[in-house]
């Protein structure tokens, strides 16, 4: 009664065989985007951690630099009265 069940027209295969054609195509796909977002995420990390130890290098020198010519000119000092 079981063995109508039974496909013998697979062929019997060892366990090496059977661990590298096991993964399908989508399986495949869906490994090599998890990787691609773990590098994206460790190169991520490393730019946090660039602007963490020099956060001055990443910006511009006109966005804060000017802050301080204003503020020795006087005019941040009317406002904060």
């Amino acid at each position: 009664m079981c063995s109508r069940y039974l496909n013998y027209s697979t062929p019997i295969m060892n366990s090496n065989e059977m661990t590298a054609s096991s993964l399908t195509m989508e399986q495949k796909a869906a490994f090599a985007f998890v990787g691609m977002l773990f590098v994206f995420l460790g190169l991520l990390i490393v730019r946090c951690f660039k602007i963490l130890l020099d956060p001055y290098s990443s910006m511009p020198s006109s966005t804060w630099a000017d802050g301080w010519k204003d503020l020795r000119k006087g005019h941040l000092s009317m406002s904060l009265h």
